[in-house]
């Protein structure tokens, strides 16, 4: 199975809404399998569609503790709660290279999603995992983890990972 190409910000695709998955078939699971693969490639822990250059409602996550693969498959997720209670983890994107930022978000969630095969599934997750999967949500929303900070502080680290890029030359 192949990987897919990155998109790397600044890009317009990152603004845009995904749209609904209308069949789980064989070419959504063969997109879902090199998803999977661009994630492992990248050493990513979680990739959203966009991210790969679909705007599908198409999320993939594997968090690999302690080595160990169990990758979720959420399509066409939509998360029906959010805890009261908040953390703050440092996030970062492979299409965002060179930066990261430290994001507070709500502890818990609650998401309804279809799996692999395009059976309804309810998930609720907490602490990192809940990160994980509400930053990949967010690329499908048109949102990416730098909307979350001020203007000053996402410009300075916009240059940041554009000096990365010139010195990585990606």
């Amino acid at each position: 199975m192949t990987s897919l190409p990155l998109v790397y910000a600044p890009n317009k695709i990152f603004k845009q809404l995904a749209k609904p998955v209308e069949l789980v078939n064989d070419e959504i699971r063969v997109l879902i399998d090199q998803m999977l693969r661009t994630m492992y490639v990248e050493k990513a822990v979680g990739l959203g569609a966009n991210m790969v250059g679909v705007l599908k409602r198409i999320v993939v996550v594997d968090l690999q503790e302690e080595g160990i693969l169990k990758p979720y498959i959420f399509i066409n997720p939509e998360i029906t709660w959010l805890s009261n209670e908040h953390q703050t983890f440092t996030e970062a994107s492979v299409c965002f290279p060179g930066i990261e930022a430290k994001i507070t978000r709500p502890q818990s969630i609650k998401l309804n999603y279809l799996d692999y095969e395009g059976k309804s599934k309810e998930l609720q997750a907490s602490g990192y995992f809940s990160t994980v999967i509400q930053h990949e949500i967010d690329y499908l929303n048109g949102k990416v983890f730098l909307d979350y900070l001020s203007k000053l502080k996402r410009d300075t680290l916009l240059k940041k990972m554009q000096k990365h890029i010139s010195l990585n030359q990606l």
